[in-house]
């Protein structure tokens, strides 16, 4: 079979019925239902939430995005086998742990095919809430320049390449461009301290004061649950990123959950453990890919500096990467995903036929 038709690369063209237009982002695209539509599937599966609530179908794809850009490869292949399944499958295992053990919620209300969940409109809490159990990547980068200060807090010196860091340190980012905040730049991911957002909560979208409190809490204890089930698949948890919202549920109660995905290779870096105690990294995770762009490239400051985006718009454009390349990302998300879920990971020869053909028969949101 060609490889090229078993990705979903495009995922904003579902028969979907839809109240405006389709969101697409990097990896998922939103489907916002009518509020007929809404208040039908509340009534009928009996969701959590209140009676007006707005839903919306949340499609996966296969693309992968990396230093900001869409990569593709020959043949036309424009995304990597089962990395939308692998996602999602990693995404549901962690949001079940976290309810399971009491932590909180997360936006997701239903999941009718892998490739596919059932969310209620969450007001997101404009953070990229980033956790970092070692030093590595940009962090290390910056550290290795000089800098002993991040997000306003003050690192040791002496610390090494891919140290383990004396504790769990929470170094949070804007999410989105925001205006008028003092002493943060309106540019996209710049870090922010927690002096920063205290004294601008309400900016950030945080309802109080307290609230700051409780999303470092559940940061850090969905942390810890990940981390402890992946050290039992000798697995390390080194860093990764969370996000947060607000939703109402069917008693009216405003409750901070989850939202985005969760520990999976995409937003997360994962090392294996044998390797690192052979004083060796293998990433589980993107930041493998990641590694691989900058080799390949013969200037790789155009996939690290910023300042040059839109020459690496046009590299990632012009340039198909090895088929290789992408299999080995495969092999990689699809590897950990079925170490974390602990079964085969079923891929679908056809995820958009059968996408189309659960949302008509089991839920009448088909056009």
């Amino acid at each position: 079979m060609n490889l090229a038709h078993t990705v979903l690369a495009v995922n904003d063209d579902l028969p979907i019925r839809t109240d405006g237009p389709v969101h697409s982002g990097k990896v998922r695209s939103v489907y916002w239902l009518t509020a007929e539509d809404s208040a039908r599937l509340i009534a009928q599966r009996g969701y959590d939430v209140a009676p007006d609530a707005p839903l919306a179908i949340m499609v996966i794809s296969d693309r992968i995005s990396a230093f900001d850009c869409i990569w593709h490869a020959e043949g036309g292949l424009n995304g990597v086998p089962g990395k939308g399944a692998a996602l999602n499958a990693i995404s549901n295992h962690w949001f079940r742990l976290f309810r399971e053990q009491g932590l909180a919620d997360s936006h997701i209300l239903e999941i009718p095919h892998p490739f596919v969940w059932i969310v209620q409109k969450a007001r997101p809490v404009m953070i990229e809430a980033i956790a970092r159990q070692y030093i590595t990547g940009s962090m290390w980068r910056s550290y290795a320049k000089g800098e002993r200060e991040f997000c306003g807090i003050q690192i040791a010196d002496g610390l090494e390449k891919d140290q383990k860091l004396p504790e769990l340190l929470i170094t949070p980012s804007s999410k989105g461009i925001l205006e008028g905040i003092p002493g943060v730049p309106a540019v996209d991911d710049v870090n922010i301290t927690r002096t920063d957002i205290e004294n601008n909560f309400a900016a950030f979208n945080f309802r109080n004061l307290e609230d700051i409190t409780r999303y470092e809490t559940l940061l850090k204890e969905g942390f810890d649950v990940i981390s402890r089930e992946l050290e039992k698949l000798d697995q390390i948890f080194v860093d990764t990123k969370f996000e947060f919202g607000y939703v109402t549920d069917k008693t009216g109660q405003e409750k901070l959950i989850y939202m985005d995905e969760v520990g999976t290779p995409d937003s997360s870096r994962i090392w294996d453990g044998a390797a690192h105690r052979d004083g060796r990294v293998v990433e589980n995770s993107k930041e493998g890919f990641r590694q691989v762009l900058l080799s390949h490239f013969p200037e790789p400051d155009i996939l690290l500096n910023k300042s040059r985006m839109d020459e690496r718009l046009a590299l990632a454009r012009d340039n198909a990467l090895t088929t290789d390349m992408l299999m080995q990302v495969s092999e990689t998300y699809v590897g950990i995903a079925e170490k974390i879920i602990g079964e085969k990971l079923i891929l679908s020869d056809n995820p958009k036929a059968e996408i189309i053909d659960i949302l008509d028969r089991e839920f009448g949101l088909i056009s």
